[in-house]
């Protein structure tokens, strides 16, 4: 089933959406939840409150893994160059960062430095702001056009063993969110081809792909972001990252979602306006 029109609030011509514009416009998300009040809204706040958390006791745990391989390299390459000179070549490729390691390193030097985009994975920071946005459910439901989705906005898959009625973790929903963020990372690589980025330049354009989907990112669909890329002009990309339009009508959460996306890649703020009082895209 086709998704909904999306407009681009620069005047472009309507595009075809398949994924999370459908979740924000239609289906009662965290934000509608929470304006109702009582406690559906105490429910998903707090269930945002425990994801947000359980986001950060994961990349403590990465950390921690890594530094024990680490260890454990640097172990078995001492006893290797007591053993004999020849192995001394073989010992230091053993000592070379870790792939977590060698992304951390990237990350910081995204922060103070663009780097190729695909060195970069989207940040914990956005990754917050995502849940933020989206919400999150346990419990597998049939959206709009009739598709089971679970998680933050994830659509289920055959491979996903899910039916609809089901409920999953906490861990879960994390790990669907991955892995449909590891699709539009791929997606803004694509799209940015050689230009570098800062990693909240990064973070922004993934949560666009995750929210319009990558066709309507293309050449054709947003000529003036894929010139504003090809030309290395930032402010240009920047002032096509707001779509406010859902099936002919204006979203305000999506104007929100908008606001806070340009800020992410202007300023690096992930904030949500809506807290901040901010309001510019009204």
């Amino acid at each position: 089933m086709r998704g909904p029109i999306v407009e681009n609030v620069t005047g472009e011509r309507p595009i075809q959406h398949r994924h999370a514009i459908t979740s924000l416009t239609y289906r009662p998300s965290y934000r509608s939840v929470v304006r109702v009040g009582g406690r559906a809204a105490n429910r998903s706040r707090q269930r945002i409150t425990r994801l947000k958390g359980r986001l950060v006791e994961r990349r403590l745990e990465r950390r921690a893994n890594a530094g024990g391989k680490r260890r454990r390299k640097r172990k078995i390459a001492l006893a290797a160059s007591a053993g004999t000179v020849a192995i001394t070549t073989g010992a230091v490729d053993i000592m070379a960062p870790s792939a977590v390691e060698a992304h951390q390193l990237s990350v910081l030097n995204a922060s103070e430095h663009r780097v190729p985009a695909h060195l970069l994975s989207a940040s914990d920071e956005m990754k917050q702001a995502m849940i933020e946005e989206e919400g999150a459910r346990k419990t597998v439901y049939l959206d709009v056009a009739g598709n089971p989705t679970v998680g933050v906005g994830h659509l289920v898959t055959p491979d996903d063993g899910l039916s609809v009625g089901d409920r999953i973790s906490d861990d879960q929903i994390l790990d669907l969110l991955e892995k449909d963020l590891r699709i539009a990372e791929r997606a803004a690589v694509r799209l940015l081809g050689d230009l570098p980025v800062h990693q909240h330049e990064f973070d922004a354009l993934v949560d666009l792909i995750f929210n319009v989907g990558e066709g309507n990112v293309s050449e054709r669909a947003s000529p003036r972001l894929n010139q504003a890329i090809a030309s290395g002009d930032y402010q240009g990309i920047a002032d096509e990252l707001s779509y406010h339009h859902a099936a002919g009508s204006k979203a305000k959460g999506l104007i929100y979602r908008s606001e806070r996306r340009a800020n992410i890649f202007m300023e690096a703020s992930y904030d949500d306006p809506r807290e901040i009082g901010s309001g510019q895209f009204t």
